[in-house]
Formats: C-alpha cells, sequence, structure tokens
C-alpha cells in the first residue's frame, strides 16, 4: 500500500471542538530538530539534548498507554509529587516505546489487525526546554527524569487514529526506507504521537521513529 495513503489530509468539516484542540496542541512546545534529509513523509532529522519523564509497564502497548499517560500527567500537573509545585507546561509528542525487544510482537505479523503481544512499553513526556535536570520538580518513585542525548533520528509522518496495523505498517515502511539510505539503525522503534484524542484523525500528526548511527 503507498505512503500516499497516510500523509493525504483528510478533506471535509470536522467538529468545532475537535478544531480548537488541533489549534492548541499546534501551539505547544516540541522538540526542536533539524531536517537533515526530506523525502516525502519520510525524513532524517538531528535531535539536541532533552529531558524526558518516562514510565514503564508491561503489557501491550494499547493496554499500558493510559495508565502510563496517567501517571506522567500526574506527575506535571502536580498531583502526586512528593513536593508539589507549579504545573509543568504540556508538551508535544506523547512517545512510546518497546523496550522489551525479546517479547513476541504481533507488529511483525503480515496480518497487520492484530494486537500488538505483550512487552514491556516505555512511555516519554518530552519536559519544556526551559528546565533543567535540576530545576525540574521531584518526581514520584514511579516516574523517572532521564536526559536523553542529541541523537539522530529517521522519522515517517501520517495522520489518522494510528491503530496497530497502520503503526506496524509505517515501522515497516520506515525499515525500507532506512535500508535504501543505507542507514544503520542503533535504537528501538518508537512512536510519537502529537494531538489529543479529541482531535479528528485526519488532522493528527502520528510518527513512526528510530534512531540510526551518525555518517
Amino acid at each position: 500500500m503507498g505512503i500516499g495513503k497516510w500523509v493525504a489530509a483528510g478533506a471535509g468539516l470536522v467538529a468545532a471542538g475537535g478544531a480548537v484542540a488541533y489549534a492548541q496542541y499546534r501551539d505547544i512546545e516540541k522538540p526542536a530538530y533539524e531536517v537533515v534529509m526530506a523525502d516525502e513523509a519520510f525524513e532524517l532529522r538531528q535531535y539536541g539534548t532533552m529531558i524526558v519523564a518516562e514510565v514503564t509497564h508491561t503489557g501491550s502497548r494499547r493496554g499500558t498507554s493510559g495508565k502510563s499517560f496517567r501517571r506522567l500527567a500526574a506527575y506535571i500537573f502536580g498531583d502526586d509529587r512528593p513536593d508539589g509545585g507549579e504545573p509543568i507546561a504540556m508538551t508535544s509528542p506523547v512517545i512510546s516505546e518497546r523496550v522489551n525487544q525479546n517479547e513476541a510482537i504481533a507488529m511483525t505479523s503480515p496480518v497487520m489487525s492484530e494486537e500488538l503481544g505483550d512487552g514491556e512499553w516505555r512511555m516519554r513526556f518530552v519536559m519544556p526546554s526551559k528546565y533543567t535536570m535540576e530545576t525540574l520538580p521531584t518526581p514520584p518513585s514511579a516516574v523517572t527524569l532521564t536526559e536523553v542525548p542529541g541523537r539522530r533520528m529517521a522519522a515517517v509522518q501520517f495522520s489518522g487514529n494510528a491503530p496497530e496495523g497502520d503503526l506496524a505498517e509505517m515501522e515497516a515502511q520506515l525499515n525500507n526506507w532506512v535500508e535504501d539510505q543505507g542507514l544503520t539503525p542503533v535504537g528501538s522503534i518508537e512512536y510519537a504521537f502529537y494531538d489529543a484524542p479529541m482531535v479528528p484523525g485526519p488532522l493528527r500528526r502520528n510518527e513512526v521513529m528510530v534512531e540510526v548511527a551518525a555518517q
């Protein structure tokens, strides 16, 4: 199936609430990067250092995403911090990554409608750039603050609600593109979701990404 299906913008009217959410999420801070190479929906990017708040749960991606999101949201909004403090501004995207590569994953199956298999899944919120490791509020024990060094990422962007089958297909297309460009993956596949659930699928920005070796 061609890449065009996934990158084409949806036509027609959208609900007013969804359009407002779309505009709000487009205005929030996102990690800065330099585009090294662009090829339709694919990009090779250079990211700088960033700080993330992360949690890890075991299960399927779909099954762990809700509790991971709630745990991280409680931290940034100040609901469960040991020292309290002001809320941290929400940023975009929310990043999900499979960290246990030894688990059987249905994503590699040609049956694209299957649920992802169980594994260890890490969700990350990128912290606003004004913070350092020293100035961020102390997280609860379940949340870890990590400084991610600058890295080079291959990414493919697509719209829609990003069901598991779409993620699997986009991962396969990204892997093919990476191979065609002579790039060497050095990290796990990551899924980045930029918009709130109420944003209509055709307006959503989703990405599948993987770190590659600098050349």
